[in-house]
């Protein structure tokens, strides 16, 4: 469990990493958009970390780049989570 909480929490520090730098901007524009839509902001960090886990698993699993497209996408869809 204990490895659970560190992944998560990796996974958070990207979030705040991205939104602190603006980079990319995107994840800023999804934040306050999940904010506006009333979800908390611990909420609205951990539906973009689902996003930020999803595509580390696809750059992992398919042994490819970082696809910047497919991120926005993904953050364009939250609240739905990748791959439910």
């Amino acid at each position: 469990m204990e490895r659970n909480s560190n992944l998560k929490a990796s996974i958070l520090e990207v979030v705040d990493n991205q939104l602190k730098s603006n980079d990319p901007p995107e994840t800023q524009q999804t934040f306050d958009r999940l904010m506006r839509a009333g979800y908390s902001e611990k909420m609205s960090k951990e539906l973009i970390g689902a996003v930020v886990s999803s595509e580390i698993f696809e750059v992992l699993a398919k042994q490819e780049p970082f696809d910047l497209n497919r991120f926005v996408i993904a953050l364009n869809k939250l609240p739905e989570i990748p791959g439910d």
